[in-house]
């Protein structure tokens, strides 16, 4: 097993060589994908991961994609989905131009599902969805619109329990076990690498969602974060957060008025 101050040692050299920082991650959960990784990669001693790490780049970015969470998928949570599409969307539909970012967006999936709410509402044409990710590798993806079909029948379910009536595998085509989502959805997408430890936001948005991401940080980067979030939203907006995840208990809970029953804040202050 990896010591404590060897964990220490990987995340200096992350972050000094590479601008990864994992340093206010919680503690906990990491140790747990290093020691996954360490077992994977059957390396003999420390010292051989940690060479590995400095000196080969392809490796380092695996290495980063196993350290970061990249579950994701269509429509999770169905309630949550219906209460963006009976809600809070209606809401925008008066603005001149609808923001939207998906921070910690992984592969993607999310951000699809956002499209194809805003087209059923009439309101992609005047949208754009920004996905970011530390993880450039897993944006690539996201860019490519490409999927395994495998999931799509429980996508589908889940479309449908969040009050979508058309067909599901009308906003995708399908060819050897994989599906490409439609080009009318995709270009309203801009996929861009960003830190939520170390970057800042330039624009302001109208809607930020951000799930199941901040339970992986430790309390004062969940601080900074929702901070950053605070700054990056527009009057009136709103912040849709993962299950687990809350703004009680934080400096902003006042400045924020939840919707009842949803893991969703309106700004108000």
């Amino acid at each position: 097993m990896i010591e404590e101050e060897e964990i220490n040692v990987l995340l200096t050299d992350l972050l000094e060589i590479y601008g990864y920082d994992f340093t206010n991650y919680s503690r906990a959960s990491l140790k747990r994908r290093i020691h996954r990784l360490w077992s994977l990669g059957k390396f003999s001693s420390f010292a051989e991961l940690r060479y590995r790490i400095q000196s080969d780049a392809n490796y380092m970015e695996r290495f980063v994609e196993g350290l970061t969470v990249n579950v994701t998928e269509m429509f999770r949570d169905p309630a949550f989905y219906k209460s963006l599409r009976t809600v809070v969307i209606p809401t925008l539909a008066s603005k001149p131009f609808i923001r939207i970012w998906h921070a910690g967006c992984s592969t993607g999936e999310e951000v699809y599902s956002m499209a194809i709410l805003l087209k059923e509402a009439n309101l992609l044409h005047k949208s754009l969805l920004y996905g970011t990710d530390l993880n450039p590798e897993v944006l690539d993806r996201a860019r490519k619109g490409i999927f395994t079909a495998a999931p799509m029948k429980q996508y589908s379910e889940s479309y449908i329990l969040s009050g979508g009536t058309s067909d599901f595998s009308s906003y995708y085509t399908a060819q050897y076990g994989y599906v490409k989502f439609r080009y009318d959805l995709a270009e309203k997408m801009v996929f861009l690498t960003h830190n939520l430890v170390s970057d800042g936001s330039s624009n302001e948005f109208d809607l930020i969602l951000c799930r199941n991401v901040l339970i992986y940080f430790d309390k004062a980067l969940q601080q900074r974060v929702l901070g950053l979030f605070n700054e990056s939203l527009g009057p009136l907006g709103y912040l849709a957060l993962g299950a687990k995840e809350t703004l009680k208990f934080s400096t902003l809970q006042p400045v924020f008025k939840q919707l009842d029953g949803e893991k969703i804040w309106r700004k108000i202050g």
